[in-house]
């Protein structure tokens, strides 16, 4: 079964399970010129292994729940770095200190910016400007 939302909307969708897990430093890219595989890069920020894994599953739930079928994870629930991929969104979901070192906004930083409407924690940690 595949969802019937747009790619943008399933990043809105997986940005709001992040955020509601205390994700942060949200970014959505649309790869849709460069990458045939994808529409859009979701890119997620997390304090510690374990939000990782929260938000991993709450993104995955979320976009089980919209009907959106899992083609492939990588990396592990106690890594620093776990990638989800489905079939028009690729999401990226990391420790701090790994997206700081990786870079992937700077590797996309080309790309358009995709706004994404989600609502986000009264500490506000979550907001990026010009991105959520």
């Amino acid at each position: 079964m595949t969802s019937e939302l747009s790619p943008t909307e399933l990043a809105t969708v997986a940005a709001q399970a992040a955020a509601d897990k205390l994700g942060f430093d949200i970014a959505a890219y649309n790869v849709a010129e460069l990458v045939p595989l994808a529409e859009v890069f979701l890119i997620c920020s997390a304090n510690n292994e374990r939000q990782v894994a929260a938000i991993v599953d709450a993104v995955a739930e979320e976009l089980a729940k919209a009907g959106e079928k899992l083609d492939f994870r990588e990396g592990r629930r106690d890594d620093q770095w776990v990638l989800l991929n489905y079939p028009d969104i690729v999401i990226h979901i990391q420790h701090k200190e790994a997206r700081d070192f990786y870079a992937l906004d700077r590797l996309w930083g080309d790309c358009p910016r995709i706004q994404l409407d989600v609502d986000v924690p009264a500490d506000g940690q979550n907001i990026r400007a010009g991105v959520i």
